[in-house]
């Protein structure tokens, strides 16, 4: 089947389901929409392409008339039957729902309002932001809606009016857009109270609130039940870059910040952007600690959590200090995962781009990244890396460091640079090793994100997981277990030594990788700095890329 994804942007659950299209074998392309002047020239894109079905994974803007009036045009839309309106996340957080779903339903006149092709309904954490919440079981149910949309449509099936599809989430309805001020923090709240309207705030627009008479957005916030006898609204404690504000009951520890005037700055660690430097060192809660490590005989395992996947400068120092100390130890193997919502997608351009020099900021992030990978990859002991979610550019690349790598299914995997930059974490070194030198350079050349099946059936990885998060971790443990039995461990140490016989050193990779990354970042000879500063304003696209087109 000939399917176009009609979408805002290129985002994680387009790009999943991108992937899952093609290696079912349809036919499949792709049109930004705000690259687009108006309707009559996105009609004649859609008319040139005409293809069997639209699906829009991720659509802010409106269907032309002449669109869906011609061309079957399914909207994939993140809330249950009956609800309506672009803010369903944020209300359903807001509203402390238990139950939320997705629903595949037509493109009509009124917004959210056409016949429904299919419909998934789950269980809604309580302590879930917005952000996790898309990527994880809100993407997992549109998948599901986009299969068996695609199913119907091929069997020649109809949608069913609204009405006559039953309401799994009671009480839904039309419900309005929320903006920035409906999310305004009250300090004298519970902490519970406060983590929930950030929460639902998070990604965009952010939870507005003063502190010390200056406005910030506020993102990434824990809730603990900690008194400190301070006034609601002031710091009373920091760690790394997390800061510790009282509320009226409780305390709210708070990851990532941004200055908040006429318009919302950018999202910085915390510390970075709020004054915190009187307050005391307190220990984080578990839930906001940047890794976390536990043993399983000997078998060790470290969690490494970082905010939307970006790592800065001294987060990966800290990172690589974790990971040598974990090395330390008399385990023969360790294990590297991310949480169930991030692995990793680099180096932190946020924290670059606000820097006073930008290219030494970058230079000394990716040279703390690397020393992260060296850590990893030049390891007496076996490790392993685990892509627990999505992962991109040096996010991938880091994970390909270790001796095994697997992923969990449905992670989308972007293996290559696309900022104005060659990249570096040793991809010279391990891309090509895992995958071939011809390979590798379609990889980092076509720039095409790739599923996680796919990145096993190539090599780039050595096992896919079951999704759902708890059996994952049941899997991972148990992949750890049957690569640390004598055996097999004795396999991995005997071709590990054979990779470091046929390759040279890895300062060698480095120095290459490192040399180009220089002129990149200090002579900006591909434009990172101008690429860098439209990815972060996100920039509309003038043009969809050619290479998400139809062939």
């Amino acid at each position: 089947m000939k399917i176009l994804l009609l979408v805002s942007a290129f985002n994680g659950l387009t790009q999943r389901v991108w992937c899952s299209l093609r290696e079912q074998g349809h036919d499949v392309g792709v049109e930004l929409a705000p690259a687009f002047d108006g309707p009559e020239s996105l009609t004649r894109a859609v008319e040139r392409t005409d293809p069997d079905l639209i699906l829009c994974p991720f659509l802010k803007h409106r269907v032309p008339d002449e669109v869906w009036q011609r061309w079957t045009t399914v909207i994939i839309h993140p809330g249950p039957v009956g609800d309506r309106g672009p803010s369903s996340l944020d209300h359903a957080i807001l509203d402390r729902r238990d139950r939320w779903g997705v629903t595949a339903l037509s493109a009509v006149e009124e917004m959210d309002a056409g016949p429904v092709w299919a419909t998934s309904t789950f269980d809604l954490p309580r302590a879930v932001t917005k952000s996790a919440l898309y990527n994880s079981l809100v993407a997992d149910a549109a998948m599901e809606c986009v299969a068996r949309t695609v199913r119907k449509v091929a069997d020649g099936e109809q949608p069913l009016p609204p009405a006559e599809v039953p309401r799994v989430v009671r009480g839904t309805t039309e419900l309005p857009l929320l903006r920035r001020k409906a999310f305004e923090i009250d300090w004298r709240a519970g902490a519970d109270e406060v983590a929930r309207r950030v929460a639902a705030a998070d990604g965009a627009p952010g939870a507005p609130a003063d502190l010390g008479g200056k406005s910030y957005c506020l993102f990434d916030a824990t809730a603990v039940p900690d008194q400190h006898g301070a006034a609601p609204g002031t710091v009373v404690g920091r760690n790394l870059e997390s800061v510790a504000i009282a509320c009226g009951q409780g305390t709210l520890w708070v990851g990532y910040a941004a200055e908040f005037t006429t318009k919302r700055g950018p999202k910085l660690p915390a510390s970075m952007v709020i004054d915190a430097s009187r307050a005391p060192f307190l220990p984080v809660p578990d839930a906001a600690a940047e890794s976390a490590y536990r043993r399983e005989g000997d078998i060790g395992y470290l969690t490494i959590r970082s905010y939307n996947g970006a790592m800065h400068t001294e987060q990966c120092r800290r990172l690589t200090a974790a990971v040598e100390k974990a090395l330390t130890e008399d385990t023969r193997l360790l294990v590297l995962t991310g949480t169930e919502h991030a692995f990793s997608n680099g180096i932190h351009l946020g924290v670059i781009d606000a820097a006073p020099d930008p290219a030494a900021e970058a230079w000394a992030n990716i040279r703390a990244i690397d020393e992260l990978c060296t850590a990893v990859a030049a390891a007496d002991q076996l490790t392993m890396a685990a892509f627990s979610a999505n992962a991109g550019a040096g996010g991938v690349m880091a994970g390909l460091c270790a001796d095994v790598t697997v992923a969990r299914d449905g992670v989308v995997l972007n293996p290559y640079y696309d900022m104005g930059i060659f990249g570096s974490e040793l991809h010279t070194w391990t891309v090509a090793g895992r995958v071939g030198p011809d390979r590798a350079a379609s990889l980092l050349g076509d720039k095409l994100p790739i599923s996680a099946a796919q990145a096993a059936r190539i090599g780039l990885i050595e096992a896919v997981g079951p999704r759902e998060w708890s059996s994952f971790g049941h899997w991972l443990s148990a992949v750890a277990v049957g690569y640390n039995e004598p055996v097999s461990r004795g396999r991995l140490h005997a071709a590990k030594e054979r990779r470091r016989a046929e390759s040279r050193p890895l300062s060698y990779y480095r120095t290459i990788e490192l040399a180009e990354m220089a002129r990149d970042l200090f002579d900006d000879r591909h434009g990172f700095e101008g690429m860098r500063r439209a990815f972060l304003r996100k920039t509309a696209p003038v043009a969809t890329p050619a290479k998400l087109r139809f062939a």
